[in-house]
């Protein structure tokens, strides 16, 4: 079967996120793309989840790296017995799952998925790492079809020739909604939020829509209000790294107050991935803080006097009642409505469907 990446952004595909091989990890170091090009090569399965609490790969990158990462693991066990084998990946799956806290679940949904490879591949006496990383590339394509069935809803919401804003870097749903746009022959522009304090709306998301083709604009993170109001945008847009079951969304910091804005102009906001089945509420989720230090800065250029305190939470949480609609694989569903996801027989966007 044909891999789901084809056709997008050269960041989208699998081998430009993680990719394991011979023994080591590869992952595209997003804090520098796109004025550098460079890998971060990974020899441990720590040295993953490193990479992953260091935002070397953010946005839906970790969740590749996790699984990659597993792979890894298999290979640095490989010559010791299945019972330590065993004991050693359960240790990695724990390290992955809980490199970054808020996504700590849905990493741990991959992380269990390749455990379950790795038990398959002991039965059948198939190489475990490579088992793992077979079982990577379907996770992959299973959650990229999901997405681009996802796209299909969400581009109908997008009047041709209209105006999308975005926040931060929806990753896939990005690539597939402008992939599906090409399909049905829309265009539209798109505002990108630069997204402080590692720019990945001015750096990824920018990007992304430049390579396939379209007219993309990135605005400062305070400006969003303004364009919203005289760009005459059509709908506000963006993937989450939690939909909880009650409806709300926990998203990059900053979507809260850009849906306040949308809400006293009129713009709609969709929301675009599965609600999580682990997170009955936002309550259940842990905001990560990150190192107060990279809010006075930018890009590695100091902007604050020594002596001033940043303050960094990582996302924020969006309240059900300023969310249009989210949009799944079974279609587009209320905010409050979200059990109808499971009733029409929706599992997840992380289930591996092989």
């Amino acid at each position: 079967m044909e891999r789901a990446d084809r056709d997008l952004a050269f960041m989208l595909r699998y081998e430009n996120i993680a990719w394991y091989e011979d023994g080591t990890v590869r992952i595209l170091d997003r804090r520098c793309y796109p004025r550098r090009v460079e890998f971060v090569i990974c020899k441990r399965y720590g040295e993953v989840a490193k990479a992953v609490a260091d935002m070397v790969t953010q946005s839906a990158g970790p969740y590749t790296a996790a699984a990659m990462g597993m792979a890894l693991a298999a290979f640095e066990c490989r010559d010791r017995s299945e019972a330590e084998q065993r004991a050693f990946l359960s240790r990695a799956a724990d390290a992955l799952t809980n490199a970054r806290p808020t996504t700590a679940k849905r990493m741990g949904q991959i992380c269990k998925t390749m455990l379950q490879a790795a038990e398959q591949a002991w039965a059948s006496g198939e190489d475990v790492a490579e088992a793992i990383k077979r079982r990577a590339i379907e996770a992959n394509d299973s959650r990229y079809r999901k997405i681009e069935t996802m796209a299909r809803y969400l581009v109908e919401k997008i009047p041709d020739g209209g105006t999308v804003l975005t926040q931060c870097f929806a990753e896939t749903i990005v690539g597939m909604m402008l992939k599906e746009a090409k399909r049905v022959g829309k265009t539209f522009r798109i505002f990108c939020p630069e997204t402080r304090p590692y720019f990945q709306g001015a750096r990824l998301t920018a990007t992304v829509c430049y390579e396939m083709g379209f007219d993309v604009t990135v605005i400062t993170d305070n400006m969003p209000a303004f364009v919203l109001q005289s760009e005459h945008v059509d709908i506000f847009t963006s993937a989450a790294d939690a939909i909880c079951m009650d409806g709300s969304v926990i998203n990059k910091v900053g979507t809260f107050q850009i849906a306040i804005a949308c809400r006293y102009l009129n713009v709609p906001y969709y929301v675009t991935g599965a609600p999580d089945l682990v997170h009955p509420s936002a309550k259940d989720v842990k905001i990560e803080f990150r190192d107060p230090d990279f809010v006075l800065q930018a890009m590695g250029v100091r902007t604050a006097r020594d002596g001033v305190k940043g303050y960094y939470p990582a996302f924020d949480v969006t309240p059900p009642e300023l969310v249009t609609g989210v949009v799944t694989d079974r279609g587009i569903f209320a905010p409050q409505s979200l059990a109808e996801y499971c009733q029409k027989g929706g599992s997840g966007e992380y289930e591996v469907v092989v």
